[in-house]
């Protein structure tokens, strides 16, 4: 009998690798876990494209008979979604720019220079991010009240001021971002700052033309996640300020809440809608986000 045989020079075939019992069930549990955490936002969607008639004859879970877009009209017209969104950009802008500039100064500072106390305040900054918000809020509440800033808010106060909410998130939030980029900072080569010192540099220029421009992938994944955290922020907002109007977004969805009646579908417009900006910031920085993530992975 004769048999086939592979032609010289020609590649040898390929192998299939066995499928085992354990991929598959891995895989069917990181899908399952996909469509699990995917579930409350399709389902808002869902909601979202029903009118509200057709829900409450048929129930939410129903064949739909009308799918539109009437519900996000009316949300953003009826909760004044425009005026809020600048509201939170007037917010979120600073606060992510302030906090960003201050904790890399920390951070250049605990990890390029050897002192006595480098450690101790790199933990007091850090340590600041283990007090719960709320068990601060009543000496927070009453030092805003007492804190006049006449010709600086239209408050005359810090209290129900943009200010205030900039202020408060910096301080909550530069801990945790001192602490990030000092790890970051470390993994420098010294060399850099070395030679830049025995040039002549400045502290300030090893800072900013140096170590800083290296930094470019950490700081836009704290910038990520810092634009998240303050843009979806509720808790500040509805503690230092009483004035609607100075609200940012996550409170316009109150708008759209009656005395008498909530819309449960155009409360889920309105939320999807609030959450388009948090979608377009990771979108943008999405490559240096998850190249800031995985920073010090794999040497070599």
């Amino acid at each position: 009998m004769s048999t086939l045989s592979t032609p010289a020079g020609a590649p040898p075939a390929k192998q299939r690798t066995p499928v085992r019992p354990a991929r598959v069930l891995l895989q069917v549990f990181l899908a399952g876990t996909a469509l699990a955490w995917l579930a409350p936002l399709l389902w808002a969607v869902f909601s979202a494209l029903r009118p509200y008639s057709e829900t409450s004859t048929k129930g939410y879970v129903s064949w739909p008979d009308t799918l539109s877009l009437d519900n996000f009209t009316h949300a953003f017209e009826q909760s004044d979604m425009l005026h809020y969104f600048g509201n939170t950009l007037l917010i979120a802008v600073p606060a992510v720019l302030l906090t960003l500039f201050l904790s890399s100064m920390v951070a250049f500072y605990v990890s390029r220079f050897d002192f006595r106390l480098n450690l101790a305040l790199l933990l007091v900054f850090t340590a600041g991010n283990l007090l719960p918000q709320q068990v601060i809020i009543t000496p927070l509440y009453r030092m805003y009240l007492l804190t006049d800033l006449p010709g600086i808010t239209a408050s005359g106060k810090l209290y129900d001021s943009a200010l205030g909410l900039v202020l408060i998130h910096v301080a909550f939030q530069s801990g945790f971002c001192a602490f990030v980029l000092s790890n970051y900072m470390r993994s420098l080569p010294h060399e850099l700052t070395e030679a830049a010192l025995v040039d002549g540099a400045s502290a300030w220029r090893l800072y900013w033309q140096i170590t800083l421009p290296l930094c470019k992938p950490a700081m836009a994944a704290l910038a990520t996640l810092l634009s998240i955290w303050i843009y979806n922020d509720f808790f500040w907002a509805l503690v230092l300020i009483s004035t609607g109007d100075n609200m940012p977004i996550t409170s316009a969805l109150n708008n759209l809440s009656g005395q008498y009646f909530t819309d449960p579908n155009l409360v889920a417009a309105g939320a999807l809608l609030t959450a388009i900006p948090t979608l377009i910031v990771y979108f943008l920085l999405q490559r240096q986000f998850v190249s800031g993530l995985t920073l010090g992975s794999a040497k070599g």
